[in-house]
């Protein structure tokens, strides 16, 4: 595979996970939040003007370990404690999953999961005073979405928030991804249901819109239903028959050109990696690995959890490095 300047794209053999995506500001984000030092957090978050930009950056700031031990205090002494609660309860919520962690509900054992709730309540005690406050706060909506799905709410309330966010900010990628989440079988919905939200999204949105890609992130959780749902040899090869479909690749053909492959099309930095990837790992399960490829090429070599923990379970990096490497080969 030659890469288009020239030189031969081999692609690397490891790679870090990184939360910030390489971003400057997102990088001074989480060593402020490492610091303990709520000023320049502070002064960081109020220059996001777009609700994207904000959701990145508090998704930066949530992973930080052991902020949830200041941040209250600094909630208390604020004399607006908006953007604080906003943190701690992003915080909270990602602290909740840590207790849980992903593994299936079935395996969970009952202390972790009374952690898990017991956090999640932490977590709506400080969003919900927010959007009291600030209705329009799209991030805190997109948070509760979490939330919500998280709590086991259902589909009503979960669908409640995400039109707070909608109505809002109508191409809020994460809130998107949020409601596909709750629409899909493991989260009470059904394939349809979350193939008809991924479908309708895409077609509702501006031509060149990222949220195409909630078409190929439908596939690959149908991809995933079959996996998990038989943890074997019949279950690696339904979920292989049905991410291989001609209908399947049509699909995915159809997103991409309607998205990441539209001339209007704008690649955003804080939401590329995330967007590239999942059209990159379902191209390659697809066996599309020219398209894949290319899809490879934008994600400018930076690793996140979704989609490739699908890909190789607690080494994301490896499935990533793995699928490229085999994109750039076979391409």
């Amino acid at each position: 595979m030659i890469h288009p300047f020239g030189r031969k794209y081999t692609g690397p053999k490891s790679l870090p996970i990184d939360p910030t995506y390489g971003d400057s500001e997102g990088a001074k984000l989480q060593q402020a939040m490492l610091d303990g030092d709520w000023a320049t957090t502070q002064m960081l978050l109020e220059a996001a003007t777009e609700p994207e930009d904000l959701t990145f950056l508090v998704n930066v700031a949530s992973q930080v370990a052991g902020c949830e031990d200041w941040l209250p205090e600094v909630a208390r002494s604020a004399s607006d404690p908006t953007l604080p609660l906003l943190v701690h309860g992003a915080r909270a919520v990602v602290w909740a999953w840590e207790a849980r962690t992903n593994t299936q509900a079935k395996y969970v054992g009952k202390e972790r999961f009374a952690v898990f709730f017991e956090r999640l309540a932490r977590a709506e005690g400080c969003l919900q005073p927010v959007v009291r406050r600030a209705p329009d706060n799209v991030v805190a909506w997109y948070w509760l979405m979490k939330a919500s799905r998280s709590r086991q709410r259902g589909v009503t309330e979960t669908r409640r928030r995400f039109e707070e966010v909608a109505s809002r900010c109508p191409g809020h990628l994460q809130a998107h991804q949020q409601m596909l989440q709750q629409l899909s079988r493991k989260w009470g919905g059904s394939h349809d249901e979350m193939h008809t939200f991924a479908t309708t999204a895409m077609h509702k949105a501006l031509a060149g819109s990222p949220l195409g890609m909630l078409v190929a992130e439908a596939h690959l959780e149908r991809w995933l239903d079959f996996r998990t749902g038989l943890i074997d040899v019949r279950g690696r090869h339904q979920a292989r028959a049905y991410i291989r479909s001609s209908n399947v690749l049509t699909a995915l053909h159809e997103a991409a050109d309607l998205s990441v492959r539209h001339p209007d099309y704008q690649r955003h930095p804080r939401t590329g990696p995330i967007v590239h990837g999942t059209f990159a790992l379902a191209f390659s399960l697809a066996g599309d690995q020219a398209a894949a490829a290319e899809q490879f090429r934008l994600t400018d070599n930076v690793v996140t959890q979704f989609p490739w923990s699908y890909a190789s379970g607690l080494n994301p990096a490896r499935g990533f490095c793995r699928r490229q490497a085999r994109a750039f080969a076979r391409a």
